[in-house]
């Protein structure tokens, strides 16, 4: 497996639009997050170890947060022919196992994870309500085997400056993962 880390997008970056279909079939766009003091877009997939690490975590934090009005969705961007298990069949399965209560979005043409600046599983991002890029990053500094918390403490500190109207934390590091799996 290739370590890659994110690509550490420009705060202030505007969140690329996209419309893309859900696991239930349902189209999702930028603009349903409208109303939403924030949004956190996870760029995520079925196989990676370091997302399975996170997944029970994140599906809990995202779930919190939901409850604060925020807007989640988690895309999966990887090519599905030669990773079968990250195409929608087994996202739809993925989804209901884990406890996913955000949008699981596939990017079939991976023109989202590029216009996103997306470089790995899992990579997050957080955009305020004026849907500029605040955070983009690990979630915690924890990692499969050191022991550290999975707590999703870096995440947390930006999703709630933003509901406070305070500026999101200086220090943001890079999250680390599997490549997406580009065509």
């Amino acid at each position: 497996m290739a370590l890659t880390p994110s690509t550490m997008v420009p705060l202030g970056t505007p969140a690329p639009d996209f419309r893309l279909p859900d696991t239930d079939g349902k189209v999702v766009s930028l603009s349903d997050s409208a109303a939403s003091p924030a949004l956190l877009v996870a760029f995520i997939c079925n196989h990676c170890p370091y997302v399975k690490y996170v997944q029970a975590a994140f599906a809990t934090f995202a779930k919190e947060y939901q409850a604060k009005g925020v807007a989640v969705v988690a895309i999966s961007s990887n090519d599905a022919i030669k990773h079968p298990d990250d195409g929608p069949t087994k996202m739809v399965e993925e989804k209901r196992a884990v406890g996913y209560t955000f949008p699981y979005l596939y990017d079939e043409s991976q023109a989202v994870a590029k216009a996103y600046k997306a470089a790995c599983t899992p990579d997050f991002f957080v955009y305020d309500r004026q849907r500029k890029l605040v955070y983009r990053g690990q979630m915690d500094d924890s990692r499969p085997g050191n022991g550290k918390p999975n707590d999703g403490a870096d995440l947390r500190a930006a999703l709630e400056a933003v509901l406070e109207g305070k500026a999101a934390p200086t220090v943001q590091k890079p999250s680390v993962g599997c490549n997406i799996k580009w065509k």
